[in-house]
């Protein structure tokens, strides 16, 4: 069937489904037009979605599945939840937020009402009134939902405790999964992802964030790193500096927004160019395995050496074999098999039980 064309954000009446219908109004509590920084997209997507909400959500009886909903919500572009999500908050008894205003604006824009329901703040720091709250809505049978400011819960965002809440009480748990920062990163950086270890945020102060660096450094897998606009150039030289300069990496800023921006190159050239990087918006670094031949050389020092016989015999005096093998394999970037056959051999040299 051949549309019109129409220019994008047109506010224009759209046939949805045999029907025409205005872009939708606010849901009933007051929100700020920039909350959470979110971007509506041209309204396509928002369309197909909320209609079969519209319907859903009339007929209320049906009901949603009691338990705890784990909701993913978008990255910075609101057209980018899915049907599921907008179900899930349409129908929920309970709808939690990490930052309300920003749930409240999502669903503005999507026009899920809110039907007399409030939103409650669940974050790291929820008040006992607030768990409370959610402990007898989970043991009443009822639905409970809850989104982070932007993202998937519990990853590097709130929802851990809540989970702990559900389990204890014996509830359901459910996941509406979706947007994700760490999984967008990785698809668009075009470093490898068939292995990626996911490190969350650095830490602030230069020691620990040092010993933090040197614990992840050898780690062969693609590296992902969130990073405040504020302390992002100061990480990159950090990296350079104790990773070395060749290492491939990739700095991604405003995944899905308007002001996108992704940059590709060896860490010491990412680190000299950090000056120009902005302070604004949310930052994801992502750095290549150690290449295969510095892992070959490390390999090669290691094994011709003591310091793996030394490292291993200080491991074997704390840990079992198998996690002894597993730490010294880890600081020295070689296979756990490799170490664990020396871990046995230093045990039986010395008398002890492999």
């Amino acid at each position: 069937m051949t549309r019109p064309p129409r220019s994008p954000r047109s506010p224009a009446l759209r046939p949805i489904g045999g029907a025409t219908r205005a872009t939708p109004a606010r849901a009933t509590d007051a929100t700020p037009p920039h909350a959470a920084g979110l971007e509506p997209g041209d309204g396509a997507a928002h369309e197909l979605a909320t209609a079969p909400a519209r319907t859903r959500r009339a007929a209320r009886t049906a009901g949603l599945a009691p338990g705890l909903h784990l909701v993913a919500v978008p990255i910075g572009t609101a057209d980018d939840i899915t049907l599921r999500a907008i179900d899930i908050l349409g129908r929920a008894d309970l709808l939690l937020a990490e930052d309300t205003r920003s749930l409240r604006h999502l669903m503005a824009i999507h026009a899920i009402p809110l039907d007399g329901r409030r939103v409650f703040a669940a974050h790291d720091h929820a008040s006992p009134a607030t768990l409370a709250r959610i402990r007898g809505a989970l043991a009443e049978g009822r639905s409970v939902a809850f989104c982070p400011e932007a993202g998937s819960p519990c990853i590097s965002d709130p929802g851990h405790a809540l989970v702990q809440i559900a389990l204890e009480g014996g509830h359901a748990i459910h996941v509406a999964p979706g947007p994700s920062s760490v999984l967008a990163a990785l698809a668009i950086s075009g470093l490898p992802s068939e292995r990626f270890l996911f490190v969350g945020f650095p830490p602030a102060r230069a020691g620990a964030r040092a010993a933090w660096i040197a614990e992840i450094g050898a780690c062969p897998a693609t590296l992902v790193i969130c990073e405040s606009p504020r302390r992002v150039r100061e990480l990159l030289r950090t990296l350079a500096e104790s990773l070395g300069e060749t290492r491939d990496a990739a700095v991604c800023r405003e995944l899905t927004k308007k002001f996108e921006e992704v940059r590709r190159g060896s860490l010491g050239d990412l680190a000299r160019a950090a000056g120009t990087l902005p302070e604004r918006g949310e930052y994801v670094v992502l750095i290549d395995r150690p290449r295969a031949r510095a892992r070959a050389g490390m390999a090669a020092t290691a094994a011709e050496g003591t310091d793996l016989d030394a490292a291993l015999t200080a491991a074997l005096g704390r840990l079992p074999p198998t996690a002894a093998a597993a730490e010294v394999a880890r600081s020295f970037g070689l296979s756990r098999r490799t170490v664990y056959a020396r871990a046995l051999a230093l045990r039986a040299a010395s008398g002890g039980q492999g």
